[in-house]
């Protein structure tokens, strides 16, 4: 258990690679994807972004336990996190170049299915840093800064996305940014290096049962996954058709401007929010009343947005969304680190609970297209994820060992 505090400049280096990943995924999530949807299969656009994203989720569902648990049993003098955390980059940014060129739904299947693989090595090996180095009384506020490098990176992809001019340039702007911004990270070279000694044994029969937690051993890491699962799963059906609702059912001119702007709009109150609740949560030693109201102000932005179809409402809504996501962010972060079962597998710990991010990402379009489509389009989708985001709000507190 780490006790020293880290430094400055690992945390702003670790943001600023943490960024990178999320530019890699949300400049295509948020834009890109949906406008070659859009040009490739103009007839059923929602279905065809609902089978190129939930493809990639798949990959991803995989993809951030395995690569977590590899980076837990690495044996190398860089360390065990920083090999995982510089091949998934030069991957990833080779599935970012065949988006780039592709020309079909099945080549955006490819490219963003190699997106998802590899960009979660780095992801994975990112997450499980935190609980190698920062100790518990420092997480909420760099679970803070992991939020804002979220957002951060959402903001930017979008703008990348944007200002690359067509699709293929916006690919390339983002596949150039994830590329540039982990090498300050992997410079500083702070990782630690596991004795051949403390390996875990290899047996694919213990690598591969180990992914199953039990609930009934370990109630309370049970009980934060299925908080974040139905968090994130609100969250994903909220803005996987942003790009849609704002051409289709607003009326908007310029769809892409419009992701753009409420991108920054939302980012400006998230920053905010999930600096002061990080280091709020830190300072009373409580997590889950954070978390709850977090939920009840998530839930109000859907709601919104399901019955007011303005721009005004949007503009609205995307203010209270990222005050709810902002706190949820940062502070939902450090609970989990506080609920992993043992030290030496966090890495695959926290990939099992990353699951509760992806695989909201598989389950979103699967279930907002059919509900787009024939159970009242746009107000039911968004009245649905308010509803997820109220119950994982209610079930944070049948979490006990944390406050």
């Amino acid at each position: 258990m780490p006790t020293q505090r880290v430094r400055a400049t690992w945390v702003l280096t670790f943001s600023l690679a943490v960024t990178g990943m999320f530019v890699g995924w949300y400049g295509p999530l948020q834009i890109l994807l949906a406008k070659q949807a859009d040009a490739f299969s103009p007839g059923d656009k929602q279905g065809a972004l609902a089978l190129v994203t939930g493809v990639g989720a798949l990959f991803s569902l995989i993809a951030n336990p395995l690569w977590g648990a590899l980076s837990d049993r690495t044996i190398s003098r860089f360390g065990r996190r920083l090999p995982w955390i510089a091949a998934g980059t030069a991957t990833g940014v080779a599935g970012l170049a065949i988006l780039a060129v592709a020309r079909d739904i099945t080549m955006m299947i490819i490219g963003w299915s190699l997106v998802q693989t590899a960009l979660n090595a780095p992801f994975a090996a990112l997450t499980a840093a935190i609980p190698d180095q920062v100790p518990v009384a420092q997480r909420g506020i760099v679970g803070g800064y992991f939020g804002v490098a979220q957002t951060v990176g959402a903001a930017a992809g979008a703008s990348l996305a944007v200002v690359g001019g067509s699709i293929t340039g916006g690919y390339l702007a983002c596949a150039g940014f994830v590329l540039v911004s982990v090498v300050p990270y992997l410079l500083i070279r702070r990782d630690h290096v596991l004795p051949a000694a403390l390996r875990p044994a290899w047996s694919w029969r213990s690598f591969l049962t180990g992914f199953w937690i039990s609930p009934a051993r370990h109630p309370d890491f049970a009980w934060a996954w299925l908080t974040r699962f139905l968090m994130n799963l609100g969250n994903a059906m909220a803005v996987l058709y942003l790009f849609f609702y704002l051409k289709d059912e607003v009326g908007l001119a310029d769809p892409d401007g419009g992701v753009l702007i409420l991108t920054a709009v939302n980012a400006a109150t998230l920053l905010i929010t999930v600096l002061v609740a990080g280091a709020w949560s830190d300072r009373l030693g409580n997590r889950r009343v954070f978390v709850t109201w977090s939920g009840v102000i998530m839930a109000l932005a859907g709601f919104l947005l399901a019955g007011w179809h303005s721009w005004t409402g949007v503009i609205v809504a995307a203010l209270i969304l990222g005050v709810g996501f902002g706190a949820f962010t940062s502070v939902d972060f450090a609970l989990m680190t506080q609920v992993l079962p043992t030290d030496l597998d966090r890495g695959k710990d926290l990939g099992v609970i990353n699951i509760a991010n992806s695989m909201p990402q598989v389950l979103a379009p699967a279930i907002a297209a059919p509900i787009v489509a024939h159970a009242g389009g746009y107000p039911t989708l968004y009245v649905a994820s308010s509803l997820f985001a109220l119950a994982g709000a209610a079930l944070v507190y049948r979490i006990k060992s944390v406050r």
